[in-house]
């Protein structure tokens, strides 16, 4: 007999009634140390005063009124990231997927506008992740994503990830836009070099294509700058964003260019809930501690301390673990051991880690993680580790 919730979840046997900063608490008491923040989501960690505050505050005025109207929280937001970005405008969204369902729209809609209909295709990478609609496991590609539910969208070229041929050889007349992650999280904390990203910006621009990053969940200060791609130096035309933005509130957004937003006028996508009162005045307060540069650099210095004594890890386990990749707040324990066995300890050492592929753990935790955090974090690693190795 089905269950009541559809089982497509493989979940974890732990409940949480309660969270404070980077801890989750169970019905019995236990303190689980909170490494995943909801998938790279909670960026503020788990209630937070200021971010409790700037809901209750909206809730107790105006829920939702839908887009036929202005919202002047959405204004807000809307003036915050443009202010702190490339972009010239921003549409909201409820999700990350949701995100890239637009921004495969703005892409084709764009070159359709300058009377080039055929250019639909967007470049896309093995071992990409960008969202679970008919777009997003179109544009990921893999058999894990896409198997049974055919036919698929049509229009993503595949190629291999940080190999510089095929990208050459995919590009065509029929090509709007290059897609993706700066660091793949669903694909195992893979990092694009800073040169690739610049490389990727100037092909772009000798081909006349739009170059569309998903920081759905490198963004938001994950990285140790507001965005991933600010390491390189370029900017993006289109960006997807979600996860951190709402501080575990779900709101997402589109970020572009005037020029690579020109085809979207009125009437040519909506969203019911899409920055609702409440999701902005959730993602206004997130960014108004994330985005200072004391906020920042303090994630740089707390990604230094996590990173190091990870490697200590590596070293005192090199059965168990293989090494460290990421950047910032957005770390990769490569495994040695089935990544899923080092997660399953942690549960037993009260760790939260989220597994990715290529035999990664990741870290993920709240970019304001205590000093203290991270040496408790560490000692759970330790213990899942010691686990993890007594049962080989």
């Amino acid at each position: 007999m089905i269950p009541s919730i559809l089982p497509t979840y493989n979940r974890a046997p732990l409940s949480f009634a309660s969270g404070s900063g980077s801890w989750l608490i169970t019905d019995d008491g236990r303190r689980f140390l909170d490494l995943g923040a909801g998938i790279a989501v909670n960026s503020l960690g788990h209630a937070h005063p200021e971010l409790i505050a700037a809901l209750t505050a909206q809730a107790g005025q105006l829920w939702h009124t839908s887009n036929l109207y202005l919202i002047p929280t959405q204004q807000k937001l809307a003036n915050q990231l443009v202010d702190l970005t490339f972009a010239d405008t921003v549409f909201f969204t409820n999700s990350g997927t949701e995100s890239c369902e637009l921004a495969v729209k703005m892409a084709r809609k764009y070159f359709y506008d300058k009377g080039q209909p055929d250019r639909v295709e967007i470049i896309t990478f093995e071992g990409s992740f960008h969202g679970r609609s008919s777009a997003g496991i179109a544009a990921a590609g893999s058999e894990k994503m896409t198997k049974g539910f055919g036919p698929l969208l049509p229009g993503f070229v595949h190629i291999p990830f940080g190999v510089h041929d095929p990208l050459h050889a995919a590009v065509s007349d029929k090509t709007a836009a290059v897609m993706i992650e700066p660091i793949q999280g669903e694909g195992g904390i893979r990092q694009v070099p800073d040169h690739c990203l610049k490389g990727l910006r100037d092909f772009c621009d000798s081909h006349g294509i739009l170059l569309i990053f998903d920081e759905v969940q490198c963004g938001v200060g994950r990285s140790g700058k507001l965005f991933a791609h600010e390491w390189a130096g370029i900017e993006p035309d289109i960006m997807m964003v979600a996860k951190g933005i709402g501080g575990g509130f779900p709101i997402g957004a589109v970020l572009a260019t005037e020029e690579a937003a020109s085809g979207m006028t009125t009437g040519t996508h909506g969203s019911t809930y899409g920055g609702n009162p409440l999701g902005c005045a959730v993602g206004s307060a997130v960014l108004e501690h994330v985005a200072t540069p004391a906020f920042l650099s303090d994630v740089n210095r707390k990604a230094r301390l996590m990173r190091q004594g990870l490697e200590g890890l590596v070293v005192q386990f090199p059965n168990v673990f293989g090494g460290v990749t990421g950047s910032g707040l957005m770390l990769g324990l490569k495994c040695r051991a089935n990544n899923i066995d080092v997660v399953n300890a942690g549960y037993v050492a009260e760790v939260l880690t989220v597994p990715a592929a290529e035999n990664v753990v990741r870290i993920l935790p709240a970019l304001n993680i205590l000093d203290d955090d991270i040496k408790a974090a560490l000692l759970r690693l330790e213990a899942a580790a010691l686990i993890v190795q007594s049962a080989k």
